[in-house]
């Protein structure tokens, strides 16, 4: 269990940090080409959540297969512990997205 947990963990924080590290790297980028930050940012954000989910659980294809072979040859808990990998993953992109709209003030001015 214990490897579970840190696993899940890690992958909670793995996805929060590329969300958060894209979209402050997109907000510098935003101000070397005289764009506004604060809109680059909350866009950026909202578009890296999936891949960070992607990065965090190791690949897209990967987690769905072993889903499935899973489900089929009627093992439930691997199927399972995957799930909530992903979970733990889509948490940690979701929370640095929100962070984003929260430091940039939900893009209003």
């Amino acid at each position: 269990m214990s490897t579970f947990i840190s696993k899940a963990i890690l992958d909670f924080f793995i996805a929060f940090g590329i969300v958060l590290g894209g979209a402050m790297l997109g907000g510098m980028g935003a101000v070397v080409t005289l764009q506004p930050p604060t809109q680059t940012m909350l866009e950026v954000a909202g578009r890296i959540k999936i891949w960070a989910l992607a990065a965090a659980v190791g690949g897209t294809m990967d987690p769905i297969r072993v889903i499935e072979s899973n489900m089929l040859d009627g093992n439930l808990s691997p199927a399972i512990k995957q799930i909530l990998y992903l979970i733990f993953a889509f948490l940690g992109a979701h929370m640095g997205a929100e962070l984003v709209k929260w430091v940039c003030g939900n893009g209003r001015p």
